[in-house]
């Protein structure tokens, strides 16, 4: 029997499914570091998306190495390892889609057409399946029941500045407590989107759009106004104010949705 080479190894351990316990984010992680742009607060990000259709072969690596993580393997992961998993997953592909038509689109939504949306494209082979950006949000995500968190709405970027910002670092199991709280608290944060004007509080249509998830007992929340109240200071309510969210006394209105694309140079 002959002995596998060094690189023979190398690329045998390559094709072969992912059994590790987690799968590495690094490929991703060193993207968004270099090609995001996070606002000194955090609110929002833009993308350089020409310079990572430069550097696509990383992107694509990374996406291969997703690709090949086995369902049952997922399955054996921790919660966290799974939730970081996944909203990498649906960041990174979207990036991917996005580059599949960029320079030439001005919205995630130019890639649709009158009869399916862009996240209803099925192109992403993951966990056994060719999936939709729909699948792993809404199947995978929200559909298991499994995770029970609201906050990945605040996670999962959809390409536009109306979205809560696109993270300059990879999700990862053991920091995805405090990465959600800060990525939620740094949405709420943003006046242009979230806050009190002239005594109604408006927020984003996210709160609209998936109120039945703000209100269905997470940290004891059982109402959107419940919901928001835990994040009172960074909506900037006053004590006064707060009371009146939660006694109803307080008008809820939604504000408009952007959905330009997060590119490097859009406001």
């Amino acid at each position: 029997m002959h002995r596998l080479t060094q690189l023979g190894l190398i690329l045998l351990l390559w094709c072969s499914p992912l059994y590790a316990a987690d799968v590495s984010h690094s490929q991703w992680h060193q993207l968004l570091q270099d090609y995001v742009q996070m606002a000194p607060n955090g609110q929002h990000s833009q993308v350089d998306y020409a310079a990572i259709q430069r550097n696509e072969v990383i992107l694509d690596g990374y996406l291969a190495r997703l690709a090949k993580v086995e369902k049952k393997v997922f399955d054996s992961w921790s919660d966290d390892s799974q939730l970081a998993f996944l909203i990498n997953a649906y960041n990174a592909w979207t990036v991917k889609l996005i580059l599949s038509r960029y320079p030439k689109l001005d919205s995630i939504k130019d890639i649709g057409f009158f009869w399916s949306s862009p996240w209803q494209k099925r192109f992403i082979p993951l966990l056994g399946e060719t999936r939709s950006l729909d699948d792993i949000e809404h199947k995978l995500i929200r559909g298991t029941g499994r995770y029970g968190e609201p906050r990945i709405h605040f996670a999962v970027n959809c390409a536009s500045i109306g979205c809560p910002a696109l993270l300059n670092r990879a999700y990862k199991a053991e920091t995805l407590e405090t990465q959600l709280d800060a990525v939620t608290r740094n949405f709420l944060s943003d006046r242009q989107r979230n806050g009190v004007t002239k005594g109604v509080l408006r927020v984003s249509p996210i709160f609209k759009w998936y109120v039945q998830e703000f209100s269905k007992g997470w940290q004891g929340a059982n109402s959107l106004r419940e919901y928001l109240a835990m994040y009172a200071k960074a909506l900037g309510l006053s004590d006064a104010e707060k009371a009146q969210l939660i006694s109803g006394k307080l008008a809820i209105e939604y504000s408009d949705y952007n959905w330009a694309l997060n590119d490097l140079g859009n406001k």
